[in-house]
Protein backbone atom coordinates (compact mmCIF):
# COMPACT_ATOMS: atom_id res chain seq x y z
CA UNK A 1 0.00 0.00 0.00
CA UNK A 2 1.60 3.34 -1.07
CA UNK A 3 0.97 6.13 0.47
CA UNK A 4 -0.50 9.26 -1.97
CA UNK A 5 0.06 12.75 -0.39
CA UNK A 6 0.94 16.06 -1.86
CA UNK A 7 4.62 16.46 -1.56
CA UNK A 8 6.04 19.00 0.86
CA UNK A 9 7.00 21.47 -1.97
CA UNK A 10 3.67 21.86 -3.00
CA UNK A 11 2.24 22.44 0.51
CA UNK A 12 5.22 25.11 1.38
CA UNK A 13 4.13 26.44 -2.16
CA UNK A 14 1.00 26.22 -0.59
CA UNK A 15 1.64 27.97 2.73
CA UNK A 16 3.38 30.87 0.78
CA UNK A 17 0.47 32.03 -1.52
CA UNK A 18 -1.30 35.41 -0.40
CA UNK A 19 -4.43 36.14 -1.81
CA UNK A 20 -6.47 39.39 -1.19
CA UNK A 21 -9.91 38.08 -1.06
CA UNK A 22 -10.36 37.77 2.85
CA UNK A 23 -9.73 34.09 2.92
CA UNK A 24 -6.14 34.29 3.45
CA UNK A 25 -6.18 33.48 7.30
CA UNK A 26 -8.47 30.41 6.17
CA UNK A 27 -5.77 29.26 3.44
CA UNK A 28 -2.80 29.50 5.91
CA UNK A 29 -4.51 27.66 8.52
CA UNK A 30 -5.19 24.96 6.03
CA UNK A 31 -1.53 24.87 4.75
CA UNK A 32 -0.20 24.99 7.60
CA UNK A 33 -2.19 21.88 8.99
CA UNK A 34 -1.22 20.36 5.74
CA UNK A 35 2.06 20.66 6.41
CA UNK A 36 2.50 19.88 9.79
CA UNK A 37 0.40 16.81 8.24
CA UNK A 38 3.26 16.19 5.68
CA UNK A 39 5.74 16.83 8.01
CA UNK A 40 4.44 14.13 10.39
CA UNK A 41 4.36 11.69 7.52
CA UNK A 42 8.05 11.80 6.69
CA UNK A 43 8.75 11.26 10.36
CA UNK A 44 6.51 7.89 10.71
CA UNK A 45 8.12 6.86 8.09
CA UNK A 46 11.87 7.65 8.46
CA UNK A 47 14.16 4.28 9.51
CA UNK A 48 17.20 6.87 10.39
CA UNK A 49 15.27 7.71 13.71
CA UNK A 50 16.66 4.69 15.88
CA UNK A 51 19.67 3.40 17.33
CA UNK A 52 20.87 1.66 15.14
CA UNK A 53 19.26 3.19 12.24
CA UNK A 54 16.98 0.62 10.58
CA UNK A 55 12.76 0.98 12.64
CA UNK A 56 10.71 3.63 11.82
CA UNK A 57 6.86 4.31 13.56
CA UNK A 58 5.80 2.71 10.37
CA UNK A 59 7.88 -0.45 11.32
CA UNK A 60 5.45 -1.80 13.48
CA UNK A 61 2.43 0.22 12.44
CA UNK A 62 2.57 -0.79 8.85
CA UNK A 63 -0.69 1.65 6.80
CA UNK A 64 -0.79 -2.16 4.87
CA UNK A 65 -1.70 -4.13 7.81
CA UNK A 66 -3.91 -1.59 9.46
CA UNK A 67 -1.26 -0.09 11.31
CA UNK A 68 -0.20 -2.91 13.54
CA UNK A 69 3.10 -5.40 13.03
CA UNK A 70 2.81 -6.66 9.56
CA UNK A 71 5.03 -9.68 11.03
CA UNK A 72 2.35 -11.94 12.09
CA UNK A 73 4.17 -14.53 13.62
CA UNK A 74 5.68 -12.83 16.41
CA UNK A 75 3.61 -12.09 19.50
CA UNK A 76 5.28 -9.29 19.45
CA UNK A 77 7.33 -6.68 17.80
CA UNK A 78 11.32 -6.84 17.04
CA UNK A 79 13.04 -3.78 18.31
CA UNK A 80 15.85 -1.36 16.44
CA UNK A 81 18.13 -3.82 18.03
CA UNK A 82 17.17 -7.67 16.46
CA UNK A 83 17.81 -9.46 19.95
CA UNK A 84 15.16 -8.03 21.72
CA UNK A 85 11.58 -8.09 21.28
CA UNK A 86 8.97 -5.76 22.91
CA UNK A 87 7.00 -7.37 25.89
CA UNK A 88 3.60 -6.64 24.78
CA UNK A 89 1.60 -7.09 21.18
CA UNK A 90 1.95 -3.80 19.33
CA UNK A 91 -1.89 -2.12 19.14
CA UNK A 92 -3.30 -0.53 16.15
CA UNK A 93 -2.35 3.32 15.63
CA UNK A 94 -5.91 3.19 13.34
CA UNK A 95 -8.76 4.82 15.16
CA UNK A 96 -6.43 5.81 18.16
CA UNK A 97 -6.96 9.58 17.51
CA UNK A 98 -10.28 9.30 19.56
CA UNK A 99 -9.13 8.00 22.77
CA UNK A 100 -9.96 10.44 24.95
CA UNK A 101 -7.32 11.19 27.40
CA UNK A 102 -6.61 9.10 30.24
CA UNK A 103 -8.98 10.09 33.52
CA UNK A 104 -11.46 8.11 35.77
CA UNK A 105 -14.86 8.33 35.21
CA UNK A 106 -16.89 8.84 38.12
CA UNK A 107 -20.52 7.56 36.29
CA UNK A 108 -18.80 4.59 35.01
CA UNK A 109 -16.35 4.13 37.99
CA UNK A 110 -13.77 2.88 36.14
CA UNK A 111 -10.84 4.28 34.16
CA UNK A 112 -10.78 5.28 30.67
CA UNK A 113 -9.18 6.64 27.69
CA UNK A 114 -5.21 7.33 26.90
CA UNK A 115 -2.60 5.39 25.04
CA UNK A 116 -0.50 2.14 25.30
CA UNK A 117 -2.17 -0.58 26.71
CA UNK A 118 -1.65 0.54 30.00
CA UNK A 119 -3.09 4.13 29.42
CA UNK A 120 -0.04 5.78 30.57
CA UNK A 121 0.23 8.15 27.91
CA UNK A 122 -3.02 10.80 27.69
CA UNK A 123 -2.79 11.62 23.93
CA UNK A 124 -0.95 11.11 20.66
CA UNK A 125 1.61 13.69 21.23
CA UNK A 126 2.43 12.25 24.44
CA UNK A 127 2.11 8.53 22.90
CA UNK A 128 5.08 9.64 19.78
CA UNK A 129 7.44 10.52 22.38
CA UNK A 130 7.49 6.93 24.10
CA UNK A 131 8.65 4.52 21.16
CA UNK A 132 11.66 6.36 20.36
CA UNK A 133 13.69 6.32 24.08
CA UNK A 134 12.32 2.66 24.85
CA UNK A 135 15.18 0.29 24.81
CA UNK A 136 13.03 -2.64 23.30
CA UNK A 137 11.69 -0.44 20.28
CA UNK A 138 13.12 2.31 18.68
CA UNK A 139 16.12 2.64 21.67
CA UNK A 140 17.84 6.45 21.34
CA UNK A 141 19.47 7.35 24.38
CA UNK A 142 17.67 10.40 25.00
CA UNK A 143 15.79 13.15 23.49
CA UNK A 144 19.06 15.14 21.91
CA UNK A 145 19.85 12.00 19.74
CA UNK A 146 16.51 11.92 18.46
CA UNK A 147 16.62 16.08 17.61
CA UNK A 148 19.89 15.42 16.01
CA UNK A 149 18.51 13.33 13.17
CA UNK A 150 15.77 15.11 12.51
CA UNK A 151 17.66 18.25 12.23
CA UNK A 152 19.89 16.53 9.67
CA UNK A 153 17.32 15.04 7.75
CA UNK A 154 16.61 15.96 4.13
CA UNK A 155 12.82 17.50 5.35
CA UNK A 156 14.54 19.52 8.51
CA UNK A 157 13.35 22.56 6.52
CA UNK A 158 10.24 21.99 6.67
CA UNK A 159 10.28 20.92 11.02
CA UNK A 160 11.47 25.16 10.58
CA UNK A 161 8.42 26.13 8.20
CA UNK A 162 6.07 24.50 10.64
CA UNK A 163 7.55 24.94 13.67
CA UNK A 164 9.91 28.50 13.42
CA UNK A 165 13.13 28.70 12.43
CA UNK A 166 13.92 28.48 16.52
CA UNK A 167 12.74 25.35 16.63
CA UNK A 168 16.31 23.59 16.69
CA UNK A 169 17.27 25.75 19.35
CA UNK A 170 16.22 23.97 22.11
CA UNK A 171 15.83 20.52 22.74
CA UNK A 172 12.63 20.12 24.95
CA UNK A 173 11.07 21.99 22.26
CA UNK A 174 12.33 20.15 19.02
CA UNK A 175 11.53 16.76 21.00
CA UNK A 176 7.86 17.89 21.25
CA UNK A 177 7.20 19.51 17.73
CA UNK A 178 8.58 15.96 16.32
CA UNK A 179 6.09 14.62 18.15
CA UNK A 180 3.46 16.82 17.72
CA UNK A 181 3.55 16.14 13.72
CA UNK A 182 3.71 12.84 14.14
CA UNK A 183 0.48 12.73 16.08
CA UNK A 184 -1.34 15.69 13.14
CA UNK A 185 -0.33 12.57 10.59
CA UNK A 186 -2.00 10.10 12.71
CA UNK A 187 -5.04 11.94 12.77
CA UNK A 188 -5.18 12.37 9.27
CA UNK A 189 -8.25 9.93 7.51
CA UNK A 190 -5.65 7.91 6.33
CA UNK A 191 -5.79 6.58 9.94
CA UNK A 192 -9.67 6.54 10.31
CA UNK A 193 -11.38 5.94 7.17
CA UNK A 194 -14.24 4.39 8.34
CA UNK A 195 -14.67 2.41 4.96
CA UNK A 196 -15.72 -0.91 5.85
CA UNK A 197 -18.16 -3.49 4.18
CA UNK A 198 -20.44 -2.51 7.96
CA UNK A 199 -19.52 1.18 7.54
CA UNK A 200 -21.60 0.58 4.32
CA UNK A 201 -24.25 -1.68 5.41
CA UNK A 202 -25.04 1.49 8.23
CA UNK A 203 -24.87 4.18 5.26
CA UNK A 204 -27.57 1.59 3.96
CA UNK A 205 -24.92 1.08 0.41
CA UNK A 206 -23.65 -2.86 0.98
CA UNK A 207 -26.47 -5.84 2.14
CA UNK A 208 -24.77 -8.11 5.50
CA UNK A 209 -25.19 -11.77 4.08
CA UNK A 210 -27.03 -13.92 6.38
CA UNK A 211 -24.11 -15.39 8.25
CA UNK A 212 -23.00 -11.66 8.55
CA UNK A 213 -26.01 -10.50 10.15
CA UNK A 214 -26.79 -13.61 12.01
CA UNK A 215 -23.21 -12.76 13.33
CA UNK A 216 -23.81 -8.87 14.25
CA UNK A 217 -27.14 -10.40 15.94
CA UNK A 218 -25.09 -12.33 18.00
CA UNK A 219 -22.26 -9.74 19.16
CA UNK A 220 -24.74 -7.34 20.20
CA UNK A 221 -27.54 -10.11 22.10
CA UNK A 222 -26.25 -9.71 26.14
CA UNK A 223 -27.78 -13.18 26.68
CA UNK A 224 -25.39 -14.85 23.69
CA UNK A 225 -21.70 -12.53 22.67
CA UNK A 226 -22.48 -9.93 24.38
CA UNK A 227 -19.17 -8.49 22.85
CA UNK A 228 -21.02 -4.88 22.59
CA UNK A 229 -21.01 -4.53 26.24
CA UNK A 230 -16.79 -3.71 25.58
CA UNK A 231 -17.29 -2.80 21.92
CA UNK A 232 -20.11 -1.04 21.13
CA UNK A 233 -21.37 -1.33 17.39
CA UNK A 234 -23.62 1.70 17.03
CA UNK A 235 -22.59 5.31 16.32
CA UNK A 236 -21.40 7.58 18.96
CA UNK A 237 -23.76 10.52 20.39
CA UNK A 238 -22.04 13.44 17.80
CA UNK A 239 -22.71 10.65 15.49
CA UNK A 240 -19.11 9.62 14.89
CA UNK A 241 -19.04 5.85 13.09
CA UNK A 242 -19.05 2.91 15.33
CA UNK A 243 -15.44 2.64 17.24
CA UNK A 244 -16.19 -0.42 18.78
CA UNK A 245 -14.57 0.12 22.13
CA UNK A 246 -15.37 1.66 25.22
CA UNK A 247 -11.79 2.79 25.35
CA UNK A 248 -12.10 1.14 29.20
CA UNK A 249 -9.85 -1.62 30.64
CA UNK A 250 -10.82 -5.05 31.90
CA UNK A 251 -8.43 -8.65 32.77
CA UNK A 252 -10.19 -10.62 30.40
CA UNK A 253 -7.78 -13.60 32.28
CA UNK A 254 -4.94 -14.35 29.25
CA UNK A 255 -2.34 -16.66 30.17
CA UNK A 256 1.32 -15.82 30.42
CA UNK A 257 2.41 -16.34 26.45
CA UNK A 258 5.55 -18.54 26.84
CA UNK A 259 5.94 -17.67 23.05
CA UNK A 260 7.46 -14.46 23.46
CA UNK A 261 10.80 -14.55 22.31
CA UNK A 262 13.78 -14.68 24.33
CA UNK A 263 15.44 -11.30 24.99
CA UNK A 264 12.80 -9.47 26.65
CA UNK A 265 13.91 -10.45 30.56
CA UNK A 266 15.98 -13.05 31.45
CA UNK A 267 13.35 -13.79 34.24
CA UNK A 268 10.09 -13.36 32.02
CA UNK A 269 8.87 -17.00 33.22
CA UNK A 270 8.57 -15.21 36.84
CA UNK A 271 7.33 -11.94 35.29
CA UNK A 272 3.77 -11.06 35.50
CA UNK A 273 2.04 -8.32 33.35
CA UNK A 274 -0.28 -6.05 35.28
CA UNK A 275 -1.08 -3.94 32.30
CA UNK A 276 -2.77 -0.45 34.24
CA UNK A 277 -2.51 -2.40 37.94
CA UNK A 278 1.20 -2.33 36.99
CA UNK A 279 0.85 1.33 36.92
CA UNK A 280 2.43 3.33 40.48
CA UNK A 281 -0.27 5.51 40.69
CA UNK A 282 -2.84 2.78 40.25
CA UNK A 283 -4.62 0.67 42.81
CA UNK A 284 -4.52 -3.08 42.93
CA UNK A 285 -8.16 -3.40 41.53
CA UNK A 286 -7.00 -2.69 38.50
CA UNK A 287 -4.31 -5.21 37.95
CA UNK A 288 -4.60 -7.42 35.00
CA UNK A 289 -6.66 -5.33 33.19
CA UNK A 290 -5.57 -3.81 29.51
CA UNK A 291 -6.98 -1.13 27.20
CA UNK A 292 -9.92 -2.86 25.17
CA UNK A 293 -9.13 -2.51 22.03
CA UNK A 294 -11.00 -1.21 18.67
CA UNK A 295 -12.23 -4.42 16.99
CA UNK A 296 -12.20 -2.54 13.60
CA UNK A 297 -9.69 -4.40 11.39
CA UNK A 298 -9.26 -7.43 13.75
CA UNK A 299 -9.52 -9.95 10.85
CA UNK A 300 -6.41 -8.56 9.41
CA UNK A 301 -4.44 -7.44 13.00
CA UNK A 302 -3.38 -10.90 14.60
CA UNK A 303 -1.87 -11.90 17.04
CA UNK A 304 -4.34 -11.10 19.79
CA UNK A 305 -4.43 -9.79 23.32
CA UNK A 306 -2.08 -7.70 25.03
CA UNK A 307 0.15 -10.41 24.74
CA UNK A 308 -0.33 -11.75 21.35
CA UNK A 309 -1.63 -15.09 22.85
CA UNK A 310 -3.38 -15.79 19.66
CA UNK A 311 -3.08 -16.19 16.62
CA UNK A 312 -5.55 -17.12 15.16
CA UNK A 313 -9.49 -14.70 15.51
CA UNK A 314 -11.66 -17.98 15.99
CA UNK A 315 -9.35 -18.94 18.51
CA UNK A 316 -9.41 -15.65 20.41
CA UNK A 317 -13.03 -16.34 20.41
CA UNK A 318 -12.96 -19.23 21.70
CA UNK A 319 -11.64 -18.16 24.45
CA UNK A 320 -13.79 -15.44 25.62
CA UNK A 321 -16.19 -18.00 24.88
CA UNK A 322 -14.94 -21.15 27.02
CA UNK A 323 -12.04 -19.42 29.48
CA UNK A 324 -14.14 -20.40 32.52
CA UNK A 325 -15.56 -23.93 31.20
CA UNK A 326 -12.91 -26.12 32.49
CA UNK A 327 -11.66 -27.74 29.24
CA UNK A 328 -8.21 -27.78 30.18
CA UNK A 329 -7.40 -26.37 26.68
CA UNK A 330 -5.60 -22.99 27.58
CA UNK A 331 -3.37 -22.57 30.75
CA UNK A 332 -4.71 -20.27 34.00
CA UNK A 333 -4.71 -16.57 33.83
CA UNK A 334 -1.50 -14.64 34.36
CA UNK A 335 -3.13 -12.22 36.51
CA UNK A 336 -6.22 -13.93 38.16
CA UNK A 337 -7.26 -11.48 40.14
CA UNK A 338 -9.84 -8.64 38.42
CA UNK A 339 -11.28 -10.92 36.02
CA UNK A 340 -13.61 -10.09 33.48
CA UNK A 341 -17.21 -12.16 34.14
CA UNK A 342 -18.37 -11.02 30.92
CA UNK A 343 -16.58 -13.04 28.90
CA UNK A 344 -15.40 -17.22 29.56
CA UNK A 345 -18.63 -18.96 30.21
CA UNK A 346 -20.77 -17.70 27.11
CA UNK A 347 -22.10 -20.85 25.54
CA UNK A 348 -21.43 -20.70 22.16
CA UNK A 349 -21.71 -23.46 19.48
CA UNK A 350 -18.76 -23.71 17.16
CA UNK A 351 -21.41 -22.71 14.71
CA UNK A 352 -22.17 -19.80 16.34
CA UNK A 353 -18.47 -18.82 16.69
CA UNK A 354 -18.56 -18.95 13.22
CA UNK A 355 -20.87 -16.28 12.27
CA UNK A 356 -19.35 -14.01 15.17
CA UNK A 357 -16.01 -14.29 12.87
CA UNK A 358 -17.24 -13.45 9.60
CA UNK A 359 -18.84 -9.94 11.01
CA UNK A 360 -15.95 -9.49 12.32
CA UNK A 361 -14.66 -9.88 9.12
CA UNK A 362 -16.79 -6.99 8.06
CA UNK A 363 -15.07 -4.31 10.14
CA UNK A 364 -11.93 -4.11 7.55
CA UNK A 365 -11.64 -1.32 6.30
CA UNK A 366 -10.93 -0.64 2.10
CA UNK A 367 -14.08 -2.66 1.24
CA UNK A 368 -15.23 -2.30 -2.49
CA UNK A 369 -19.19 -2.85 -2.66
CA UNK A 370 -19.09 -4.51 -6.32
CA UNK A 371 -22.72 -4.88 -5.97
CA UNK A 372 -23.41 -1.51 -7.06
Amino acid sequence: MKIQLASASVLLAILCTACNDGTDTILSTDSARAAKEALGQKLFFDTNLSSPAGQACASCHDPAQAFTDPDQESPTSVGANTSLFDERHTPSAAYALYSPAFHFDATLGEFIGGQFWDGRANDLTMQAKGPFLEPLEMANPDPASVVSKVKAASYASLMTQVYGDSVFADTVTAYQSIADAIAAFERTALFHPFNSKYDQYLAGKAILTEQEAYGLQLFNDPAKGNCAACHPSTPQADNTPPLFTTFGYANIGLPFNINIPAGVDPDAMDFRDYGLGGRVDMPPSERGKFKIPTLRNIAITAPYGHNGMFSDLKEMIAYHNARDAGTGRWELPEVAENLDARVGNLGLTDAEMDTLASFLATLTDGYANTSQ
